[in-house]
């Protein structure tokens, strides 16, 4: 591997030579490896990636998008500390090796990350962090990047695509899960709604993340402030809300995705409170009152669709999903659809916390 990292070093025109490379247990589809170089008695430590090409079939496509949006906030923002993907001398932000393998280089940034926090004060700076993120690239054309993933939160799409698989039932496996497809059924047009709006050109077309987990955030080891948005590998045009929402859908669920015991899913409504309180601090004036005010809307939509998405796979043989035992898609279902219930219960206590942070933030 040494050798292998010493070429793609060179390939990048990193000063100085190899000196040391460790694996880093960051993610689960790239494979990553904080390598430090020296040069004239002084260390400058990178991060190595080696893209999961089976995982993402369009890498150069995200890399363009990637090059986009960090060159956008490295030329907005010179004093702050964004991401930067080097360069070779052909220009472009990836290498492929001799064996095929897809590489980049990424400065390395001195943090610590949260995989989950019960610690509301870190959920209210994750907040910040993407609602920043947002923030630098309001006034970003979002047209010029490539929809990596067609249809990803296109939740209309997803619960067509359940439906006509529900009908099809190619592994007989619907009877088992009739109440889950009836409970579906019922608020499919309600969670639909947004992204129908969306289609249609009523809800404003953002660069969003799309994968708003917690542990996408760098935070300072010290203050625990926010330092920078990582992973990109998602970013393409979406709705804004549908970042806070699968963000909160994450963060304030008091179970863990797989929860077999439903009777422990809960939405928490303090966890909701602080990350509301640092997004809205930091898009305020960069979000329309339309993105504001379906915020909560967009929350139950996005735990419908993940709920759907698990629940096709089910019934088409979990084909997508890794699973680690049987049935294990359809506790992931039932997660979700428990977790989809008490937002829609607290719908009208979580509308408040979002104008009560709205009024508080202005």
């Amino acid at each position: 591997m040494f050798e292998t990292l010493k070429i793609v070093g060179e390939k990048f025109r990193l000063p100085g030579e190899l000196y040391s490379y460790n694996v880093i247990a960051m993610g689960n589809i790239n494979s990553t490896y904080k390598v430090t170089y020296v040069n004239e008695k002084s260390f400058k430590s990178y991060l190595f990636q080696k893209v999961n090409t089976n995982v993402f079939k369009s890498p150069i496509e995200i890399m363009e998008n990637i090059d986009h949006v960090t060159s956008f906030i490295r030329a907005k923002y010179p004093d702050q500390i964004t991401l930067h993907f080097h360069h070779t001398d052909e220009g472009t932000n990836y290498f492929v090796d001799g064996d095929d393998a897809f590489w980049r280089v990424i400065n390395y940034v001195d943090s610590v990350t949260f995989n989950a926090s019960d610690d509301l004060r870190v959920i209210e700076a994750t907040g910040k962090a993407f609602g920043n993120f947002q923030t630098q690239l309001s006034d970003f054309d979002g047209s010029i990047l490539h929809e990596t993933i067609p249809d990803f939160h296109n939740t209309k799409k997803r619960l067509d695509t359940l439906f006509a698989d529900v009908e099809m039932d190619e592994c007989g496996r619907v009877k088992e899960v009739s109440e889950e497809i009836a409970y579906i059924e019922s608020v499919r047009e309600q969670a639909a709604e947004l992204s129908v709006r969306f289609e249609n050109g009523e809800i404003p077309k953002r660069v969003t993340h799309n994968d708003t987990k917690c542990n996408n955030v760098l935070f300072d080891s010290v203050t625990k402030e926010p330092i920078v948005v990582i992973d990109l590998d998602t970013i393409m045009p979406g709705m804004s809300m549908y970042d806070f929402a699968d963000a909160v859908r994450f963060i304030a669920n008091t179970a863990v995705e797989d929860e077999p015991d439903t009777s422990k899913v809960f939405f928490d409504t303090a966890k909701f409170r602080a990350f509301a309180n640092g997004f809205i601090g930091a898009t305020k004036d960069s979000l329309t009152e339309i993105e504001i005010e379906n915020l909560v809307k967009a929350t139950f939509s996005i735990t419908i669709e993940l709920a759907s998405r698990f629940l096709d796979d089910y019934i088409t043989g979990d084909k997508y999903f890794r699973c680690e035992y049987p049935k294990h898609n359809l506790v992931r279902t039932r997660c979700q659809l428990q977790l989809a219930k008490d937002i829609a219960r607290k719908t009208d206590e979580l509308e408040w916390i979002i104008r009560d942070v709205l009024e508080k933030r202005s």
